[in-house]
């Protein structure tokens, strides 16, 4: 699992950042990648990184300001020419099915893949045996959500030393056994598999935050959370301002991660105002609160381990 940042910029492109839009990649989870939000330019971004867009399964939109969502059109439509015949789904706020449909039928798109849209509500808003994913509405000038992607706690290590010792040569048994099946030896042995896996794995939080300025369901979204991705559109001695605009500065984003108890922190949806040179500059600021943070750069890829350590 990890981290493509794709656009970490707010508002209007500029030329080191591009506006909103992050891939997570399961590739090793489920050989699919999710995104979240998808900005203009989107499409472009990806061409200079390892993500397919035939491999996204999902797109998570977190509010339709246009920075968020003007790549869509493009996207949706060249992952038909790029080989993407998979169902799609696109989740998003009140609007979403409207701007996409529209945008497809104006320009007369076919697509080769069955594409869904679901306009979403608090709560659930997927789930299935490895993941769910909750949504809840952030403060914002209009309805903007976050997502907590949750991953299921996974089956613990095989204990491989113990089974050599038993005399179970690797092979097909395995990985029978690393599922938890029953198996028969040669020698008439019966092994149950769950007897022969470690503790299980605690699943991995992942929490990703549209637009908004200090609330308290950013912290329910972010409470214990792996890694917790917010939006420092200002710096600290902006406050006023990030209140204006309904956003929130590095310190606000450092203390929100660390209120809610996050191992690390990616502040993103930077100004278009600061250049590269004063990211070390808002990165201090964060840090000053929060010492695990990171701060985002176009294109950076960020590995989220097995384990992540506080």
């Amino acid at each position: 699992m990890d981290f493509v940042l794709l656009g970490t910029g707010a508002g209007v492109p500029a030329k080191a950042r591009n506006v909103t839009a992050i891939a997570l990649q399961l590739l090793e989870e489920r050989g699919t990648v999710w995104l979240f939000d998808c900005g203009e330019a989107t499409q472009h971004q990806i061409l200079k990184t390892a993500v397919k867009p035939r491999k996204i399964e999902k797109i998570f939109i977190t509010h339709l300001h246009g920075d968020h969502i003007f790549g869509l059109p493009g996207l949706l439509s060249s992952r038909s020419f790029q080989g993407g015949v998979e169902k799609l789904t696109v989740y998003g706020p009140k609007g979403i099915d409207a701007y996409i449909t529209t945008s497809l039928q104006v320009s007369g798109t076919h697509l080769k893949y069955p594409l869904e849209i679901i306009e979403i509500e608090e709560g659930i808003v997927f789930e299935d045996e490895q993941f769910t994913v909750i949504a809840l509405s952030l403060d914002h000038g209009i309805y903007s959500v976050g997502y907590r992607i949750v991953e299921k706690d996974r089956p613990g290590s095989l204990l491989v030393d113990q089974l050599l010792q038993e005399g179970v040569k690797p092979g097909p048994l395995f990985k029978a056994l690393k599922n938890g099946e029953m198996v028969r030896l040669d020698d008439g042995r019966v092994l149950n598999g769950k007897d022969y896996l470690g503790d299980p794995q605690k699943g991995r939080i992942i929490t990703v935050l549209g637009d908004t300025r200090v609330c308290s369901n950013a912290l329910i979204l972010a409470e214990s959370a792996d890694f917790l991705v917010h939006e420092a559109t200002f710096s600290a001695e902006e406050t006023e301002m990030a209140s204006a605009y309904f956003h929130s500065t590095t310190v606000q984003a450092a203390e929100t991660a660390m209120k809610a108890g996050a191992k690390q922190l990616i502040l993103t949806h930077i100004s278009s105002r600061y250049t590269l040179e004063d990211s070390e500059r808002l990165k201090e600021e964060s840090k000053a609160i929060f010492a695990n943070t990171i701060m985002a750069e176009d294109l950076m890829a960020i590995k989220i381990p097995l384990y992540v350590e506080e």
